[in-house]
């Protein structure tokens, strides 16, 4: 049974950084695509950043060079370092992964391409 566990939100000023991280167990981050998602109040959950079981990444266009994600030794830990915060990145990060195919996945970005999830850590960007 794979269980995902997002730890490191908190409230911050905005222009700050922090730095998500995502414990895995039941399954094996290299064998797996990850990925950040995030859902603010009244909006859909949307994809922020995503790295492939070979490493590639790809991050959505609000992210603007500000977020980098990567997967931590000993390679069962998901991580998301956010820089530059603002108040419209306030939302519930959560991550998710599904078990890399031979083939590729169509929108790593796309919360419908992931099987299992975890419950989410609360980021808020206040003055």
């Amino acid at each position: 049974q794979a269980k995902l566990v997002e730890t490191g939100g908190g409230t911050v000023q905005p222009g700050t950084s922090l730095t998500l991280s995502c414990a895995a167990s039941g399954l094996t981050l290299s064998q797996h695509h990850m990925a950040w998602f995030r859902q603010a109040p009244g909006k859909e959950r949307e994809g922020v950043a995503a790295i492939t079981a070979k490493g590639g990444v790809s991050y959505a266009g609000f992210v603007k060079g500000r977020f980098a994600i990567w997967i931590g030794s000993p390679k069962q830990s998901l991580y998301l370092q956010m820089n530059s915060l603002k108040p419209d990145d306030t939302a519930m990060y959560f991550c998710a992964a599904v078990l890399a195919t031979p083939f590729q996945l169509p929108n790593a970005l796309d919360p419908l391409e992931y099987s299992d999830w975890g419950q989410g850590t609360q980021v808020t960007v206040s003055s």
